[in-house]
Formats: structure tokens, C-alpha cells, sequence
């Protein structure tokens, strides 16, 4: 592979003008295309095969006048302070605002509390629900507009009122102040790891061509695909702090090369066979890792898998090929200019290895190998000691109670709360198939019998038939908020108290609505996260046992991997479950963790990881092979890396941590965790443990039995073919894919 890359890295090289021009031209393209498609829409979370999704289908069949995921409003109104909603003056007031909604664009219906007895014991809040016949994604800005004109009318009357439901439900902006201090943070660690600003400014400029390709083509997707704005963002994120680190190790690589006097083109293809090596492999494994999150099963994760593996797709192939592209314009530019006068054409070249104090790497690498026991003990208890919150770990869905108190959704959920209880926010839907039944009204009967009788059930509402009859639907408001456990509970209890029901009526009764809904995504998520972490676990061991040759390397880099993972979901709970530094970051409510999270931070950092261990361990293995001694090989891999490595994690960790300040609690949650885990897994497990246990394994670190190395492919990631290979001249025929020597493969 390395040959091959390097025969790309000339090419690109050479025929930069070409390659410069189609890059640009398919930025244009996706742009353009971005800019003419209509824009995506949000989808309700859903889980085929679960009873919750089995019980909104069978609305939909059953009730198909109605919409049963459709968009929904609750206009809940709080009389002036010492008087009731019931008052003439104020029953009027409601009264007029539902008439200026009733009949309506797009409103099927619009309850009257005081006939529904929707009104609060005290009298002092009351609430109507207004139905829409389209989801909330359908839903045009005239009829938003006419339900916040509505309540801008009750408030003109003197009555609070706010806004719940889905109907307001919008995509989250980019363009945020965190995230572009996370780019300027990634530019100002570009400059002062390279040295240069034309090699930072290549570095952000091949990133910015990447992710604005991949942002386009998912926007120009998302009505076809139905993607999400989670899905754009995701990409985005992925896209441009994988982008800059690519760029980042392959420039890195070029400058050492012409640093040693090669020839920039020479130069180029070096950097690209070798480190460009690292770059596909790294690439494939976040590639695989994200792909893979379709078996959990869920479409919306499916998708952000979908479309962070494509993001990260088009970065390996912009820094395999733009990067050596732009080194042909800029050359020797791209070194720094004390370095460029003592590598001019005609001067000496230049001895390597620097004399004078070694660098930090360097020293670091000694000191570890000198105390590799206490290095080990410290960074491995440390990590555990921050991975404990972790064992408290509970997913859930955000609603309502975790956005801003500044939101008018947020205002009436703390209102709902307060006039009717906790649970009035989450109600539970209890659907009856009763086609197999033969006295509809003892069912029923039964069924909410049954139901009320549940601990934990604060009330049962009527239940309501189908036109033919074979279908009932009634609501059961627990007692308990949507995201607590007591909930959780009781869903769990009225299906299990159900099954005499059903086994003594033959009707069918299932349990859905949003809460249980998401109640049985967090856990299908919590089922698949254990078989997920071991097909992850399994293919970085047998990835890694072919790049490095080794046994122990990639049983020792996956153990570090999931010390990296526990300390992650430590952070993530202590912060949004436990609320420890939670005001620094906005977050406003804490609760159970977003259940897509967990596996989808694995899939993330699982190819991340990889990332720092292959370019970290090439250069280790790189020396080793060549005969330096197990510890003279730490000390080369952190001399060569060491500085790289830290340079690209800081990048990762800013892009990262640029968007917590968003106000979507899945990219809040998806920052602080990947930002946590990179930091852990670079400077604690990559810098810190693995140098630890490799100068205690010595030479069995690179051992590997004779059957496994007649078997395991030979992907020649360190390059070793490119040091028998030093070409004559410079005139290779020009392909558009170019072809490897008989022999190689």
C-alpha cells in the first residue's frame, strides 16, 4: 500500500493544477447543490420492532383520519396572580384565542379545557391542546406563526401563556460563537506545532474543502435520505477535526522529508506512502466503526453513521490528494524559514538529528522508560477513578424539562408541572387491538380497570373507538416525571399487568406514547451497547495485529481504548446526570444521558484511538524493525510524533469542544464526551500508558507467532518498501490511477 500511495502523492504532485482544479470544481458542485435543494426535515426518533413503534403503527392503520405522530401544541395559560383562569374576564380571553386557531391551516382540532376539565385544582392554570394534520417537521411558518400571534393575543389580555409540544420543534443553527473559537484555537496549535503559516493554512484550507464538500452533499441529501440536522452537524464535527489532523500528519511527514533534503516531489510521495498510510488506515476504521452503528437498528443512528463515515471518507481522500497537490504550489514554503536556509538548493544537507537539549517528546519518552511502573500505575487509576461515574449511567431522551428556561417549551412544561403534576407531561398511550375480541365494551372496561389499578397512575382518561370498532385508545398519566426511573417502572408494570388481559380476552394491549417510546430506544440501546464495544473491541485487535504485526500491541491499545471510553462516560455523567460543572456549559437541567450516546461515542472514538496509536506506533515499529533496541524505538516514535500527536489531539479536543455551546443536547453531550475521550485516550493512554507498557513488554511487545505472520496480510504501513525504493528520476508515466510495480500488492 505504501508504494501505491506513494506513486498518488508524486502524481498529485506533479499534476496539481489538475487535481487543484477537479477539487474545486466538486466543492462548487456541492455547494451549488446544497443551495438549490429544499431544506431537510426532523423525523420523530423511532425504533422499528419495539411495542411502542408496533403501537403507532397500528394507530396509523387503525385511525388513519388521524396522524398519530403528528404535530402537537399545548397552549397552556396562568391567570394574573390572585385570580383564576375560570373568571369571566379570562374565560373569555381563552375562549377568543382558540377561535382565532380553530379551523385553521393545518389545525385538525383544539380542545376547550373548560369542557375537558382541563383546568388545575386551584383554578389558576389551564391548558388546551391543539392538533395539527401534519408532523411537526410539515409544519409551514403561517400556521407556527398563527400559534404564536394566538398567544401573544392572551398575553396582550393579561394571562401567561406558553407553548408546549412539538409544533415549535425547529433544526439547531450553525455558525454558533464556541464553534468558531474552536477553529481559531485549531489554527493558532496549527501555527505553533508547524511553525509556518502557509503549512497551517494548507492544513485548514484541504480541512475546509473536505467538510464543506461533505456538509453540501448531506444538506443536498436530506430530503431524498431524510437526513437530519443532527446528521449535517455530526458531519460537519467529524468532518473538519479529522480533516485538519490528516493534513496535518501528512504535511508533518513532507516537512521531515524535505527537512533530509529530498526533493519536494520525492518528498511528497514519501509523505503520502508513509503517513498517508496511517491516514487510510486510520480513515478506514472510523469509516467501519460509523457504518457499523446500522446494526443497532435504529434509522436516525444508522444515518449519523452514515454520514460521519462519508465525511470521514472525503478527508482521507482530500489529504491523500489536494495535500501533495498543494505542495507542488507551495513547496519548500511549507518549511519554516530558519529551516528553508539551511535546506536551500546548494547548502549542506542537514544531519537529521538535532543537537542540543532533547525535545519534550523526547524527554518525556526517557523519563517514562526510566519509571514505566509508576507512569503506569498513576495513569491507569487516575482513569479508573474517573471512569467510577460511569457505573451510574441511565439513558433517557431529552424533552422539554432540558432545554432553557428562556424557551417558551420549557416555561410550559414547569406550568404543566405545577398545575397537574410531574407526569402530566409524559402521558402513556395504552392502544387495544381488540379484533380478536369478542365483547369490545367488557375489554375496554377491563383495560382501564386494570391500568388504573397500576401503583403509580395518577389518572386514566376514557377511553376512544375506532370507527369499526375493533380499537381503543385511552391515556394513563403517570405520577412521576417522563425521565424518572419510578416511570420507567410503571410502564414496565401496566405491561406486565396487562398480560392477564390479554390472555383472558385475547386483545392485544400495547403501551406507547413519546415516553415509552423513548423508554424502549434507551433500552435497546443499553442491550446493543455490550455486543457493539465487543465487534469494536474485536476489529481493532485484528486491524491492529495486521498493521503492527504484534499480538500484545493491539491487545494493549484496545484495553487503553476502553479505559479512554469509561473515562469519557464518566465526564458525560458527572456532567449531565450529576450536574458537575454543568453552568459553565448552559446546561440548565440535569437527567439521564441521551441514549444514542454511549454507542455512538464508541463508534467515534473507537477510530479516533486507532488514529494516535498508528501514527504514534509507526514510527516505534518503524525503528524497531530497523534495530534500534524496544526502548530506543519509544524514544524515536515520541521524538518523530510525540509533538504531532499532541498537536492534532488539541485540535481534535478544541473542533470538539466547540460545540457544547449549542443548544441541542445531543451535540452538547456529543462534545463534552468526545472531547473528554480524545483527551484521555491521546495525552493519558497513547502518551502516558502505552510507552509505560512497552518498555515493561521489552522485545515480546513485537512478537508474533509464525503461523499468524504467514497468514495476516502484509499492509506495509511503516513504509518499509518506500526504503527499497528510491526512484532514478522523476519521470513516471502519469496515470489517473496510478499502477504498482509487478509484484506488489
Amino acid at each position: 500500500m505504501a508504494t501505491f500511495l506513494y506513486r498518488i502523492g508524486r502524481w498529485a504532485f506533479r499534476r496539481r493544477r489538475l487535481v487543484g482544479g477537479l477539487w474545486l470544481g466538486v466543492l462548487v458542485l456541492a455547494v451549488v447543490a446544497a443551495a438549490m435543494a429544499p431544506a431537510g426535515e426532523e423525523e420523530d426518533l423511532s425504533m422499528p420492532g419495539t411495542e411502542s413503534q408496533k403501537a403507532f403503527d397500528l394507530l396509523d392503520e387503525r385511525f388513519p383520519q388521524s396522524n398519530s405522530q403528528g404535530a402537537e401544541a399545548r397552549l397552556v395559560f396562568q391567570a394574573p396572580d390572585g385570580q383564576q383562569v375560570t373568571a369571566s374576564e379570562n374565560k373569555a380571553a381563552v375562549k377568543a384565542t382558540l377561535g382565532s386557531l380553530d379551523g385553521g391551516d393545518q389545525v385538525a382540532s383544539t380542545t376547550d379545557p373548560y369542557k375537558t376539565g382541563a383546568v388545575s385544582e386551584d383554578g389558576t392554570i389551564a391548558y388546551s391542546t391543539i392538533t395539527y394534520t401534519a408532523d411537526a417537521v410539515d409544519l409551514t411558518e403561517p400556521t407556527k406563526r398563527a400559534l404564536e400571534d394566538a398567544a401573544s393575543q392572551a398575553r396582550d389580555a393579561g394571562l401567561t401563556v406558553e407553548i408546549g409540544g412539538s409544533a415549535l420543534e425547529s433544526e439547531e443553527a450553525l455558525g454558533g460563537t464556541t464553534e468558531i473559537i474552536g477553529v481559531v484555537v485549531a489554527a493558532v496549535v496549527l501555527v505553533l506545532a508547524l511553525g509556518s503559516l502557509v503549512a497551517a493554512g494548507l492544513s485548514l484550507l484541504t480541512a475546509f474543502v473536505g467538510v464543506t464538500i461533505a456538509f453540501g452533499l448531506v444538506s443536498a441529501l436530506a430530503v431524498p435520505l431524510g437526513l437530519t440536522s443532527t446528521v449535517a452537524i455530526l458531519a460537519l464535527m467529524l468532518g473538519l477535526a479529522v480533516g485538519i489532523d490528516y493534513a496535518l500528519f501528512i504535511t508533518s511527514r513532507f516537512r521531515d522529508e524535505l527537512a533530509q533534503g529530498s526533493e519536494p516531489e520525492e518528498a511528497a510521495g514519501r509523505a503520502v506512502g508513509t503517513a498517508g498510510s496511517a491516514v487510510v488506515f486510520a480513515g478506514a476504521t472510523v469509516f467501519i466503526a460509523l457504518v457499523g452503528l446500522g446494526v443497532v437498528g435504529i434509522p436516525e443512528l444508522t444515518k449519523m453513521g452514515m454520514g460521519g463515515a462519508g465525511a470521514v471518507a472525503l478527508a482521507v481522500l482530500v489529504a491523500l490528494t489536494l495535500v501533495p497537490a498543494l505542495f507542488g504550489f507551495f513547496g519548500r514554503r511549507i518549511l519554516s524559514r530558519a529551516v528553508r536556509k539551511a535546506t536551500r538548493p546548494g547548502s549542506e544537507r542537514p544531519v537529521p538529528t538535532a543537537a542540543g537539549r532533547p525535545g519534550l517528546g523526547t524527554r518525556w519518552a526517557r523519563f517514562v522508560l526510566r519509571r514505566p511502573v509508576t507512569v503506569l500505575m498513576i495513569a491507569g487509576l487516575g482513569l479508573g477513578a474517573v471512569a467510577l461515574p460511569a457505573l451510574s449511567l441511565e439513558l433517557g431522551l431529552p424533552g422539554a424539562e432540558s432545554k432553557s428556561v428562556e424557551t417558551t417549551e420549557r416555561r410550559a412544561y414547569d406550568l404543566l408541572s405545577e398545575g397537574f403534576g410531574p407526569g402530566f407531561n409524559g402521558p402513556l398511550t395504552v392502544v387495544v387491538d381488540m379484533s380478536e375480541s369478542a365483547d369490545t365494551r367488557a375489554t375496554t372496561d377491563l383495560v382501564v380497570k386494570t391500568v388504573r389499578g397500576v401503583d403509580g397512575v395518577a389518572s386514566v382518561g376514557d377511553p376512544v373507538l375506532n370507527r369499526t370498532k375493533d380499537t381503543a385508545v385511552l391515556t394513563a398519566v403517570p405520577r412521576t416525571a417522563p425521565n424518572s426511573g419510578e416511570t420507567k417502572d410503571l410502564v414496565h408494570a401496566i405491561r406486565g399487568a396487562v398480560s392477564g388481559v390479554e390472555a383472558g380476552t385475547g386483545a392485544a394491549v400495547l403501551v406507547t406514547g413519546t415516553t415509552a417510546m423513548n423508554i424502549d430506544i434507551s433500552e435497546a440501546m443499553s442491550d446493543a451497547l455490550l455486543p457493539y464495544l465487543s465487534v469494536v473491541i474485536g476489529l481493532a485487535v485484528l486491524l491492529l495485529m495486521v498493521v503492527f504485526r504484534s499480538v500484545l500491541v493491539p491487545i494493549k491499545a484496545a484495553l487503553g481504548f476502553l479505559l479512554s471510553v469509561g473515562a469519557a462516560f464518566g465526564v458525560v455523567v458527572a456532567v449531565f446526570q450529576w450536574g458537575w460543572a454543568a453552568d459553565l456549559i448552559g446546561i440548565e437541567q440535569t437527567g439521564p444521558v441521551m441514549s444514542l450516546m454511549p454507542i455512538l461515542i464508541i463508534g467515534i472514538v473507537f477510530g479516533l484511538a486507532m488514529d494516535y496509536e498508528v501514527f504514534l506506533l509507526t514510527r516505534m515499529r518503524e525503528a524497531y524493525v530497523h534495530g534500534a533496541s524496544p526502548g530506543e524505538a519509544i524514544v524515536s516514535g515520541f521524538r518523530h510524533s510525540g509533538r504531532v500527536v499532541a498537536a492534532a489531539a488539541i485540535i481534535m479536543i478544541s473542533v470538539f469542544a466547540g460545540f457544547i455551546g449549542m443548544t441541542n443536547p445531543t451535540i452538547q453531550t456529543m462534545g463534552v464526551g468526545l472531547a473528554a475521550a480524545v483527551a484521555f485516550d491521546a495525552f493519558v493512554v497513547r502518551m502516558a500508558i502505552a510507552p509505560a507498557v512497552l518498555a515493561l513488554l521489552g522485545h515480546r511487545a513485537w512478537w508474533l507467532p509464525r503461523t499468524l505472520n504467514r497468514v495476516l496480510p502484509n499492509v506495509d504501513i511503516e513504509g518499509e518498501a518506500l526504503s527499497r525504493h528510491v526512484p532514478a528520476s522523476t519521470t513516471e508515466p502519469d496515470a489517473m490511477v496510478p499502477q504498482l510495480p509487478a509484484g506488489r500488492h
